[in-house]
């Protein structure tokens, strides 16, 4: 089980808890921190000063107050307007991490609901009860509305939820799981609604697969130099050392370990006729570095943003001694409303601001599709070389019988189209804005199209890498006897396990599909290394 408190959590056990479906439970001294925000919230909600979402009305109509027997139906009305989305439903592994995400960020005790929110979200997770989000309806700010409502809806027992291979009613499969419909208080729509989570967790999921890709690509690149009899000189620790960007000086590591051993490269050592090979086999660090340092930025933007508040307004406590002048009342000592002990500080104040803005994520996603389409394009580029004779040294389409059959020439068709389409996806997402709620929400980040680009991104670039991998597998066994470098093999040999030689013409399309799972799950990514 993993064990939130809204500071710790690692971009991996989201993705355990969204693709593995780990069990998650919450920390006592989480759940004491959400009791006591709750507490100072009720006693704001006594109180006559304006609270945002408390006892006024939304975005634009912030100006309008809500007397207090309408409260709670603000809420309701909250989630059920703003389940707008539309498209494809996103899936379960990206529900799951959305989920986990505002699970965890209501656990930093800031967003002033009920401890039974936090609980009803984590009761979803672990009874594998999934909301069904169409991903289509969120332009990044005010957090991602749309989505969330769609999750907050099912929480209440409305919308529809997909829970044991079958999608129904919500109350029917929730009542199916045991879990009880939540009726929402004060402010509770909002922390449930305002925030990052749905940008982030897709977002989290397509850089975790992201991280498996570039090590990958360092395997089939080198591969592919063995296939192409080139040198692993343009890899020495000593050229890295003048120019040590981290990234880069990771990839040059990995890449003169891998070919570490090599019989081919001793086969051709003393060959002058080439001083330098091209740079889609010499220039690997450098390329390859710079989608690590673009993958490493992304770890850390979403790191800090999973355990971040990102919902608004922030209910905060004032701490003793502090001069600041409270916007609301305090709060009477005693049990807080689920009949625990409150202890100081027993004042709060209500801070409006625009911690939803999913600018940061949005341009960190974009950079990673960016990085992604540029290692994608130099794998292209080590795919074309190996397949044409005038450049390779061997049998066109490495195919032992060029003419009669066609070999692997088409898998570099495959890789282009998944380019070019890569290509498009680069344009970014966060440069766009559309105002939206009569222009209350005048800059928006557009972060949920930033996240669904980058994850077709990374689904493209395991199609290159792919095909790289199957095609430079081909090349070294031509080479055979010769050995090529000791993690270069040790590769071979996880591919060969998937996709046997290829003699004969055969339908490629299962091939290519199995070593795209291989790269998704980081199968072939460390080879020893």
């Amino acid at each position: 089980m993993i064990t939130i408190d809204g500071q710790t959590l690692t971009l991996e056990q989201v993705e355990a808890v969204a693709r593995d479906q780990v069990a998650v439970g919450l920390a006592e001294e989480a759940a004491e921190r959400v009791r006591a925000s709750r507490a100072l919230l009720e006693g704001l909600v006594e109180g006559d000063a304006p609270v945002y979402g408390v006892n006024t009305g939304f975005g634009r109509l912030a100006d309008v107050r809500i007397p207090r027997d309408e409260q709670r139906a603000l809420q309701r009305n909250m989630v059920r307007s703003h389940a707008a989305g539309v498209g494809r439903p996103l899936p379960d592994g990206e529900v799951r991490a959305i989920m986990l995400l505002r699970a965890n960020t209501l656990a930093r005790g800031q967003s002033g609901c009920r401890l039974d929110v936090v609980e009803g979200l984590l009761d979803l997770l672990n009874r594998r009860v999934h909301p069904i989000v169409p991903e289509i309806g969120s332009v990044g700010a005010s957090g991602d509305l749309v989505p969330l409502a769609h999750i907050a809806l099912a929480l209440t027992g409305e919308g529809r939820v997909e829970a044991d291979g079958r999608e129904g009613e919500a109350a029917e499969l929730l009542a199916r799981a045991g879990i009880a419909p939540l009726e929402l208080l004060e402010k509770e729509a909002l922390a449930l609604l305002n925030g990052t989570q749905a940008t982030t967790g897709i977002g989290v999921l397509a850089v975790r697969r992201f991280a498996r890709a570039l090590d990958t690509a360092d395997v089939a690149g080198a591969m592919s130099l063995e296939g192409l009899r080139g040198t692993p000189d343009a890899f020495r620790p000593e050229i890295h050392a003048a120019r040590p960007h981290p990234g880069q000086v990771e990839s040059a590591r990995r890449l003169w370990a891998l070919l570490e051993g090599s019989e081919i490269r001793e086969s051709h050592r003393t060959d002058d006729s080439r001083v330098q090979d091209a740079y889609s086999l010499r220039c690997m660090p450098q390329v390859h570095g710079a989608a690590r340092e673009a993958c490493a930025y992304a770890h850390r933007v979403l790191t800090t943003e999973v355990n971040s508040t990102t919902d608004n307004p922030l209910v905060l406590p004032v701490q003793a001694g502090d001069r600041s002048t409270p916007a609301g009342a305090h709060v009477d000592s005693g049990p807080d409303p689920e009949g625990r002990k409150i202890t100081p500080p027993r004042r709060a104040e209500v801070l409006s601001g625009g911690n939803f803005h999913a600018q940061v994520i949005a341009q960190c996603l974009d950079l990673v599709a960016i990085a992604a389409t540029d290692l994608a394009s130099i794998a292209e580029r080590r795919i074309d070389r190996m397949l044409n004779p005038d450049l390779s040294g061997l049998p066109a389409f490495l195919t032992p019988q060029p003419g009669t059959r066609s070999g692997l020439m088409v898998a570099q068709v495959t890789a282009a189209d998944a380019l070019s389409e890569m290509r498009v996806l680069a344009h970014p997402a966060s440069v766009d804005s559309v105002p939206t709620c009569a222009s209350q929400e005048d800059h928006v980040s557009m972060g949920m199209a930033a996240a669904r680009k980058v994850r077709r991104t990374i689904e493209l670039l395991e199609v290159v890498l792919a095909v790289e991998l199957l095609c430079a597998a081909q090349a070294v066994d031509f080479h055979r006897p010769l050995r090529a470098g000791n993690g270069v093999e040790a590769a071979l040999a996880t591919v060969r396990s998937r996709v046997p030689r290829l003699d004969e013409d055969r339908v490629l399309s299962g091939d290519i599909a199995s070593l795209m799972a291989l790269v998704r799950e980081g199968g072939a990514a460390h080879a020893d290394v």
